[in-house]
């Protein structure tokens, strides 16, 4: 490796050391500032530590005896060597270090405060977020918004969402990055409704503030809200990002809203916006879950970096519209483009697999998660793999599989089984199972009813009642069924039984209208 020499001047010194990428180098202009003696220069000793830190930054050990061996550090030194704390795998020692800071009487700024919150953040350290916060306030920095902010945001991501509003309430200034927090805190805590509150009462919104609420809707299943709140957000002439967008577009994928996503589509491309990974892959999802697979696929091709997760949106999208071998052959092109299957992948080959009646091919790559791929089997892979071996009518094999499961069976489990009796007419075997359901999830209605089919499909319909009036006396409710239509760009939701939209007159004249 060649000698790298020491610039004449410090500016060139510092921006040297910023381009420093190994320890050797490093230590090669460190041992040159010592030799000139022109370690002594604060700015340059705190660019040093800045790059010792960056390059070490799992083991701050060297870090550390460079910071002691410096005779005086000054501030900016103590905040560098905080930072460096606060961003490695021990956030502790930041702590530790403001003891020494304290017991050394170094003067405090308002980058001291974020670095020790960090930390306290990475250690949910509330009783020492608390003592900080009154250091804040003893030194003079409780009017500062950068300190505040932080102190805020620690208590908003920690779920101390309380002692995070009663410091929001008292801040005497706020900038946008204090109604962020706040937002983005509620959400987390998952009040959505005061995290909309405080979204209304914004004096200014920028997209920061747009996108939260729209993740935030998007994250409890209100897709509907979301894509409102995008418009609302593009009226107000707000730019979205890519995350806004993949927001969006997931929200599309949850109504099935195609024309939406159609627009946004032609959104990224006419603004020219550049399709990463995660927006490509949900672009592709959104494509697949609206049933537009030839979109979807087209959408794939011209990804530049095909991660895992847009490999699994084609495998999926494949499986829902039953293509299992296609699957399975999309499965192996993935592993020979280098790309491993995570767990979400095997749930999609599975359930290709399911769909198909691949029932040997299915069991094979269910036994290949953990032999081959060390991915340990969840409860959702479990689900598929009962629902592959009913749909095939081994209901003894299924049966079998799941009292030798490792994990205790859930009610979907069950309920995969429990299709599959009322799918092969097994109705002995359906009402064990049924009441089985039923002792798992005593409060869902469903399980009531869909013991009840499996009655009334075998004749018993005197059980078919007793079961029923079983939901009646237990004040269970059955939630409706639900569809959506998209007519000119709106998403249009009807309830069974719902008679609120407004044009519903209008609705059920139309089979009238038709008929004339």
């Amino acid at each position: 490796m060649a000698v790298l020499l020491l610039p004449p001047n410090t500016e060139q010194t510092q921006a040297l050391l910023e381009r420093c990428s190994n320890m050797k180098e490093l230590m090669q202009i460190h041992g040159q500032l010592l030799k000139k003696g022109t370690i002594r220069n604060q700015l340059t000793v705190s660019t040093l530590l800045v790059s010792y830190a960056r390059i070490e930054l799992v083991n701050l050990a060297y870090t550390r005896v460079v910071f002691d061996s410096i005779s005086s550090p000054n501030t900016v030194i103590w905040n560098t060597m905080l930072r460096a704390y606060s961003n490695s795998n021990d956030p502790e020692a930041a702590l530790l270090l403001y003891h020494q800071m304290l017991h050394n009487s170094v003067p405090h700024n308002s980058y001291t405060f974020p670095f020790l919150l960090k930390a306290c953040s990475a250690l949910s350290a509330f009783e020492e977020t608390q003592q900080i916060h009154a250091h804040i306030i003893k030194r003079g920095f409780g009017l500062e918004v950068y300190a505040t902010n932080s102190l805020l945001r620690v208590y908003a991501i920690s779920g101390n969402i309380q002692s995070a509003h009663v410091l929001f309430n008292q801040l005497p200034t706020r900038d946008i990055v204090s109604w962020n927090i706040m937002i983005d805190g509620y959400i987390k805590f998952g009040n959505l409704d005061m995290a909309y509150k405080i979204f209304q009462a914004m004096p200014e919104k920028n997209v920061i503030s747009w996108t939260t609420m729209i993740v935030g809707f998007v994250r409890i299943g209100m897709h509907k809200e979301a894509l409102s709140l995008l418009q609302q957000m593009l009226v107000a002439g707000i730019k979205p990002d890519s995350i806004t967008l993949s927001c969006s577009l997931s929200a599309c994928a949850g109504l099935g809203a195609l024309e939406q996503g159609k627009w946004i589509h032609t959104y990224i491309e006419k603004n020219e916006i550049k399709i990463d990974p995660v927006l490509g892959c949900v672009l592709t999802d959104m494509y697949v879950k609206c049933g537009e697979m030839e979109k979807a696929l087209l959408v794939f091709s011209k990804l530049e970096k095909k991660c895992v997760c847009a490999w699994t949106a084609i495998i999926g999208g494949l499986a829902i519209h039953g293509k299992g071998r296609e699957a399975l052959d999309w499965f192996t092109q993935m592993q020979k483009a280098g790309i491993n299957p995570n767990s979400i992948t095997f749930t999609a080959i599975l359930t290709a697999c399911s769909h198909a009646g691949l029932t040997e091919e299915g069991k094979s790559l269910f036994e290949s998660m953990s032999s081959v791929y060390n991915i340990k089997p969840s409860m959702e892979h479990y689900g598929c793999m009962v629902d592959l071996m009913g749909r095939a009518g081994l209901l003894k094999e299924a049966r079998e599989f799941i009292e030798s499961m490792p994990v205790k069976p859930n009610a979907a489990i069950w309920g995969a089984l429990l299709n599959a009796c009322q799918l092969h007419k097994h109705f002995e075997l359906g009402k064990e199972i049924g009441k089985i359901l039923i002792e798992l999830d005593p409060d869902h209605s469903g399980r009531y009813i869909h013991l009840a089919s499996i009655y009334a499909a075998a004749g018993e319909w005197n059980q078919v009642v007793r079961v029923r009036s079983q939901i009646k006396h237990r004040g269970l409710l059955n939630h409706p069924g639900c569809s959506s239509i998209t007519l000119n760009g709106v998403v249009h939701e009807f309830f069974a039984g719902d008679g609120s939209h407004p044009h519903i007159q209008e609705i059920y004249g139309m089979p009238n209208l038709l008929a004339n």
